[in-house]
């Protein structure tokens, strides 16, 4: 059955990168994953692994040493050598304007163009505005002075971090956008293996594909903002929003999955997808006022826990606030867009010291915010050693069952801000902890 395996290259080792091509060669087929960063490339042919993703590491080590995975910088042989080349270089929002910075996409492009040797299909599995396809065949047809013939195929990725390589090998779909015959069968003999285990392939137009992964992550969000305003207007009038959220859950219609109030949402996706829609929006004379509204009340959202550390604080100066968390969610040591972020810049604005504790995204953090800034600890509870509040910004599994008589002798004062709900706030106060959720 070997015939049936293709040679396929992945420009990038980010997380959609080298998680994607990593189970691609799970799948049985060969796959070149290439970087212009010597020193990644170099960590990686050593074992190293940039990310935390649970199973990773495993994959990665067996599909190298059964000769199906590669790791080279030389662009020009990566792409010469595959039937199949996947761009997943990064999109990074524009902080200026929201757009997505596509200009490491057109990158990729001109090298597809200059080194087109046959026939081959340029995949973008980076997360693109629509209309970015039309652009990419442009630039290569510009470059491809052969005149070899191309196809150009959007085929967004719907990883979760924390979960990426069982999103991958066990997806709810696969979405691809093709224009040509060819280019689906090839397609088609990629994700056999996929589809074999009965999961749904879909094949679109082109734009259909790009708007997709964006429609989707747009609608998650609005679920997450949308509830987070319920919880808000449940410290109002009344009202528990973990129990709204399980009524509601309950509805086929509208389902349980991000449906949790907290202190918003965050990440390399959600932020980015959203303001890059809405720009995208504005360029094509449209208003997205849904989704605008869903980015406003989730920057409110993010400084939820600050506000309420202000209320119940006279100062922070000279106070010892503990984060447990600093990721944007569990399972990842991704901190991009963390509500911790805003978090600790303002409390160390006002004075107040901060004392973290993350299970694996402190080495990230650190980047930001040194060891001279905030204080990092080995474990939860050593965190806590005189502090005056403690705050969960992440929902880590570790979090959710606290020694609250050891957390009693270990802290100076009694306040509990559960910036994720994943505390009863009855049994926190029953401990003689005063306890603040969000909507409970």
């Amino acid at each position: 059955m070997f015939h049936e395996f293709m040679n396929l290259t992945f420009i990038g080792t980010g997380y959609v990168g080298l998680v994607t091509g990593t189970c691609m060669a799970e799948m049985g087929h060969n796959v070149i994953c290439a970087d212009i960063d010597k020193n990644k490339i170099h960590s990686l042919k050593k074992g190293g692994i940039p990310i935390y993703e649970m199973g990773l590491e495993e994959l990665v080590k067996r599909n190298v040493k059964e000769g199906r995975l590669f790791f080279t910088t030389d662009i020009k042989k990566a792409i010469q050598s595959s039937e199949v080349i996947f761009n997943a270089v990064g999109t990074p929002e524009d902080k200026k304007t929201g757009q997505a910075d596509l200009q490491y996409v057109f990158t990729v492009a001109k090298s597809f163009g200059k080194y087109i040797n046959a026939y081959k299909i340029f995949v973008n599995k980076s997360t693109v505005p629509v209309g970015t396809a039309e652009k990419v065949k442009a630039i290569i047809q510009k470059y491809n002075k052969n005149n070899i013939d191309f196809d150009a195929v959007s085929n967004p990725e719907f990883l979760r971090e924390g979960a990426a390589v069982k999103d991958f090998l066990n997806p709810d779909r696969v979405v691809i956008g093709i224009s040509s015959e060819r280019a689906k069968k090839l397609m088609e003999k990629i994700y056999k293996p996929i589809a074999r285990i009965g999961r749904p392939i879909i094949f679109t137009d082109v734009k259909s594909a790009e708007i997709i992964k964006y429609a989707s992550n747009a609608f998650l969000a609005t679920k997450i903002s949308f509830i987070n305003e319920i919880a808000n207007f449940c410290e109002k009038v009344g009202g528990n929003v973990k129990e709204i959220s399980k009524g509601m859950g309950l509805d086929s219609r509208v389902g349980n999955r991000f449906l949790q109030a907290g202190i918003g949402y965050g990440g390399s996706c959600f932020p980015k997808d959203i303001k890059a829609l809405i720009h995208t929006g504005k360029q094509n004379d449209y208003v997205f006022e849904i989704v605008t509204a869903v980015d406003k009340v989730n920057q409110k959202q993010k400084l939820k826990a600050f506000e309420i550390l202000k209320k119940q604080l006279r100062t922070l100066r000279g106070k010892n606030i503990t984060l447990w968390g600093l990721s944007f969610k569990p399972r990842t040591d991704d901190i991009r867009e963390a509500p911790a972020l805003d978090t600790i810049e303002n409390i160390l604005a006002l004075g107040g010291n901060v004392l973290a504790f993350d299970p694996v995204a402190e080495a990230n953090m650190k980047k930001v915010f040194s060891s001279k800034k905030i204080k990092y600890y080995p474990n939860p509870y050593s965190a806590l050693k005189n502090s005056d509040v403690l705050i969960i910004m992440t929902e880590w599994d570790e979090f959710r069952n606290p020694d609250y008589p050891k957390m009693t002798k270990l802290m100076r004062g009694k306040i509990i801000i559960d910036g994720r709900n994943i505390l009863d706030k009855t049994e926190s106060e029953s401990e003689g902890f005063r306890y603040f959720g969000i909507g409970v």
